[in-house]
């Protein structure tokens, strides 16, 4: 065997090794769960691969400062959801990926998967804020009973 075609049997070794690498570090998911909040930043960015970036604010105990949830989406129908809800509270699922190399695949390792309108906020046992759609329609049910 040739030395050229020694390199060539390495490189397609390689290309396959890191393919299955890159395929095993975004099917397999560290952690999963659900982060509740308001999405005060999303945009798609990026000067290559181009990424939906977001940031969610947690907010605990009315009156604190919030702290700032940062995520990815990839999936673009998942993105349009969330711009649909910019603004109102909401549920974001999300998994946990670790060991991407590059911001190619995004520049956080929480890459969103489902959203979901979110009406109330509990505070605490039997503690419950109403978001203004919430606020609105409680009135009609509550004549209705």
């Amino acid at each position: 065997m040739s030395t050229f075609s020694r390199l060539i049997a390495a490189l397609a070794v390689l290309a396959v090794l890191l393919s299955a690498y890159f395929w095993a570090a975004l099917s397999w998911s560290y952690s999963e769960g659900e982060r509740a909040g308001w999405v005060q930043k999303f945009s798609h960015k990026g000067w290559l691969c181009k990424t939906w970036e977001g940031e969610l604010a947690l907010v605990s105990l009315p009156g604190t400062t919030p702290e700032k949830f940062f995520f990815t989406v990839r999936d673009d129908a998942v993105a349009a959801e969330i711009t649909r809800h910019i603004g109102k509270r909401v549920s974001l699922h999300y998994e946990e990926k670790v060991g991407l190399p590059t911001s190619c695949f995004g520049e956080t390792r929480h890459f969103v998967t489902g959203v979901m309108l979110t009406e109330e906020i509990p505070l605490g046992a039997g503690v419950v804020v109403r978001t203004p759609a919430a606020a609105a329609s409680a009135p009609a049910s509550a004549a209705s009973q």
